[in-house]
Formats: C-alpha cells, structure tokens, sequence
C-alpha cells in the first residue's frame, strides 16, 4: 500500500496550518498578508487559469486557512488523493507526501503562498483525470477519434467553491452504471489477486467433455475461483462443467460449444492480472465519455462485434455486426456522431482509396472486371468502358467516381444508416450474410456491417411511424434509392471496451483484436499507473 493510504493529513490540518493564522494575527500581520498575496502571484503566474483564479479573489487563499471550510477542502482534497488508485489513477502523480512535506516546513507567508498555489495545481490535474481521463486518446492511437468533453480548468475551482468539497470530488467521475460495476470489479479483483489469483494454469491443448485427470481438475478449479463453477470435487469433465465452459465461453465472446478448445484455455489462463489491466483501460476509457450519451442511443462495442440500441440505460435492440479487418487504413475508427437519416436502396459510391486501390488494376487488367460498378464522369454522367484507355490512368490521375446502383448485390445491402462525420463511416446492410456466424467478425473497409438491418430499421423508426415495418418495405418495394429523416436524431457511440459489464451477470471480456487496449495500457503504465496488491 502507498503511503499515502494511511498518512492522514488531519494532523497537518490541525497543527502545522494553524501556524498561518498565528502567523497573520501577529505582528506585522498587514505584512504577512501582504507577503502571502505576492507569494501566491508569482507562484500562479505562468498558469493563465490559476492566476485568472487568484486574481479575481484578490489572492486569498482557499487551502491553507485555518477556517472550517478551508480545512473541509484540504480533507476532502487529501481524501480524493487517497482514492486515486481506486480509479486506476496513479497516487504519484497527485504527491500527497510532497504536498504535506511542503506545508509542514512552511515558516512564512510566503512559503505558505507557495503551498497554497500548489495545492491548486494538484487539485486541477486531480479533477480533469477522474473526470475525463489521464491520457488523450488521439495520441495513444491515431483510430481513437475521441472528442473527450474536457471541462474548462477555471470551471472547477469555481464549482469547487460553490460546493460541498466532498461532494464534489464524488460527482466527477463518470456516474454511469457502468463506471460503477467497473470499479467494483476492480477492487474485486484486487483482492483476489492479493489471494493469489485464480490459481494454477490448465497445461494442455484442449480439454473435452468426458475426459479426466489434472487438467480437467484445473480447468476446474479456475472454473469455481471464476464464478462459473460450484465448489466441486469431480475430477470428471460431466455435463456441470461442460456449462460451466459455456457460461465462461459467453463471457468472453466465444462460440459456447461447451469444449475447452485452444482459444477458450487461451482466455482459461489468461492472469487476474491482465483483467485487472483491461477494467482499469475501461475506466479511462469511460471517462473519456464523460457526458450524456443519450436518453436513446446507439452503442457499437467494435471487439464486441455488436451493436445496441440503449433506451433510458436498457438495451432495447441488439444485432451482430462485422467491423474493419484488422490491417492497414481498415480498422474501424472510435468518435461519437449522430444518427439523422437512414437510405432505403442505397447507391454505393465506392471510396476513392477502393476505386483506385481496389478496382483499377483489375480493369486495368480486365476492362469488363467488376462489371456491377458503373463509372462516371465529373458531370455525373455514365462513361461507358469502352469507351476508357484504363492503362493510361493510376491512383493520382484516375478521373472517374464509380458506383454500385441499388440491387440486392449492393455492397451496402439494402439500407444503410446515416451518421454523417470526416471518417466516411456509417452502419449498413450486406450480401455476404455468412461473415456474422463467425466468432471474430472484422472483414470490412472500415463500416459497420449490421445482421439485422431490417429490425434495425424498423426499431428506428418505430419512434415517428405507427407502422414501422409497413412504411420501410413500401419503400424497400419500389427498388428506388430514397433517403427517410429521422425526426429525432440518435447518437451513436463506436466504442472499444476489452472489459464492459451487463446489469447482471459476468463482467465480459473480449480480445483486443486491434491491439488498442494494450496501447492504452502501456500509456498507462508510463504515466504512473501501476496494478496494486497483485501477487504472483
């Protein structure tokens, strides 16, 4: 444990900061004020928000007094630094030793001026952190297109003092359900790793139903300090376990065949310690996303391969999906937008980085290639092939758009799902329908490709027409583009959780299959972070 978890600073409150108030009823007490105010200047003068602060209070101190209410914020102060690594936040960064070392040697005004701007100065970082995360997202990884909600500095030193100071150390992490269940899990965790974790590994390749011997009783064993066994002796792969294997599997987004194959054992062994890693990305990652996300909303969980319609925190709708494979510009980026209109027939306009990437070297190759996309020119007009010399074009100089008109072959399917935004992203339907039985579903160019998007369709519109299903298919039924507002927008939130909970049940796990959480992490680690109370 840190130091800091049991050094309290009420014996700084309560005797070293008295010495202020001695200090200033003294002699030369104008002076010492005077001393003090200058100190506090010059030590907040090279941040443009502290020294704003102190200006507009006339440099009085809100810290180091020795009235009721500056000693409630030096508590509440102290105490919120105290609970830093409750929040996956590193208790360094905070110093509460330097800060207490700093206010006992204090032996004048100034040196108390001093004390007093650099308990501001943690006090900031301390409350952007819990509130909208330690790291921003864009320099972690280039696909985490986050717009974090940061909060003005100034803002929480004046809220700070128009509040009860615990109270409002409480209310800046997020408040979101999921925030919650996170932090219990990790304090969970904690002390299940403090006891040694969940025990020795499964060494072996698979494990099937009906076999016996060590490997079965340490798959059983990891089962039970899991959850998803009972306390049981059977040394015996019997149909209780084979559940068990399959609430495991569901926990982690794996096909629940009940067989402890080699990606189930894969995840099996998996140490308390890397969970821990992946509930304290999750924290961060949740206050990255601090603010509101919507009374209704969409929730895409890109490891999750799914997508969710939330209404007043339940989840209303739910669909596999098929996100960016894995490699090169294809990952499907992380950013918040919203949702305003859907496309019943849709036209697909292939993206420049496909139309000369993809298909010109095959009609370069073959000119009648790919022979469902049709090109046109600058004016929106149809060209004809063969009417086109294609050797004589390449990336830079290829003139033409190509296009996929509406059909059930579309790329695009049969609707897609607008949320206009610079990453030329949005949900749609799809033709290749074998890709959502798969257990790792990233294929795509980077969209969201949806099982269900009729469902989807009617769900959404379910809010403005008294016969959703009825009005989509008349239509659908035409063959003909056509472009349907949504009267209430609905945003839409691509996120990326390795750890996510439910209202009830497991917390679930998922690989991090585009290497995003182990980034973060290691960002993590470099800033201080580090897993506490973990053995072995």
């Amino acid at each position: 444990m840190p130091m800091i978890a049991t050094v309290l600073p009420r014996a700084v409150l309560l005797s070293s900061l008295i010495f202020l108030g001695q200090l200033l009823l003294g002699t030369g007490a104008q002076a010492q004020v005077t001393a003090f105010k200058q100190a506090v200047a010059e030590a907040a003068a090279k941040d443009r928000d502290l020294a704003a602060f102190y200006q507009d209070n006339e440099f009085t101190g809100i810290w180091i007094g020795d009235s009721a209410p500056d000693k409630a914020r030096r508590v509440a102060l102290f105490d919120a630094i105290r609970s830093a690594e409750d929040h996956g936040l590193p208790a360094a960064r905070y110093d509460a030793e330097g800060l207490m070392a700093q206010l006992k040697s204090a032996r004048s005004a100034r040196d108390l001026g001093k004390a007093e701007v650099a308990l501001s100065q943690v006090f900031l970082r301390l409350s952007r952190d819990m509130q909208t995360g330690l790291l921003v997202p864009g320099q972690v990884d280039d696909d985490i297109k986050r717009q974090v909600p940061y909060r003005e500095r100034l803002s929480y030193l004046t809220n700070f003092m128009q509040s009860s100071p615990s109270a409002f150390f409480r209310a800046l992490p997020p408040q979101s359900n999921e925030y919650a269940r996170l932090m219990k899990e990790k304090l969970r965790l904690e002390r299940l790793a403090d006891r040694g974790g969940w025990g020795p590994t499964v060494s072996a390749e698979s494990v099937k139903p009906g076999q016996s011997g060590a490997a079965v009783t340490a798959l059983r064993d990891r089962l039970v300090a899991m959850g998803f066994l009972d306390r049981s002796a059977t040394q015996l792969y019997d149909e209780t376990m084979l559940h068990a294997v399959q609430r495991f599997q569901l926990a982690h987004g794996l096909t629940p065949d009940g067989v402890a194959g080699p990606g189930t054992l894969a995840e099996i062994n998996v140490p308390v310690q890397e969970r821990l890693k992946s509930l304290i990305v999750a924290m961060e990652r949740e206050r990255w996303i601090n603010m509101a996300l919507g009374e209704r909303h969409i929730l895409v969980n890109l490891t999750d391969f799914h997508a969710r319609i939330i209404d007043d925190g339940a989840v209303s709708f739910e669909t596999r999906v098929v996100i960016g494979k894995n490699t090169g510009d294809r990952r499907s980026p992380e950013f918040s937008d919203e949702m305003d209109h859907m496309v019943i027939n849709p036209t697909w306009h292939v993206p420049r980085s496909i139309a000369v990437g993809e298909y010109l070297p095959k009609m370069k190759r073959n000119p009648n290639a790919v022979s469902h996309l049709k090109l046109y020119n600058n004016r929106g007009q149809q060209v004809s092939r063969g009417a086109v010399n294609f050797a004589a074009y390449n990336a830079s100089n290829f003139p033409f758009s190509i296009k996929q008109p509406p059909s059930q072959s579309n790329a695009l399917g049969l609707v897609k799902f607008m949320f206009p935004n610079k990453y030329n992203i949005y949900l749609h339907d799809t033709p290749a329908k074998d890709l959502f039985g798969r257990e790792v579903r990233a294929y795509s160019h980077g969209c969201v490709r949806v099982q269900k998007p009729f469902e989807l369709a009617y769900e959404l519109l379910s809010k403005q027409e008294t016969d959703p299903k009825r009005t989509f298919h008349s239509i659908l039924d035409t063959g003909r583009e056509k472009r349907v507002n949504l009267e209430q927008v609905v945003p839409v939130h691509i996120i990326y959780r390795t750890a996510f909970t439910q209202a009830k049940g497991p917390v679930q796990y998922r690989r991090d299959i585009y290497g995003r959480d182990g980034r973060i992490w290691d960002a993590l680690d470099k800033a201080g972070v580090s897993l506490r109370a973990v053995q072995g």
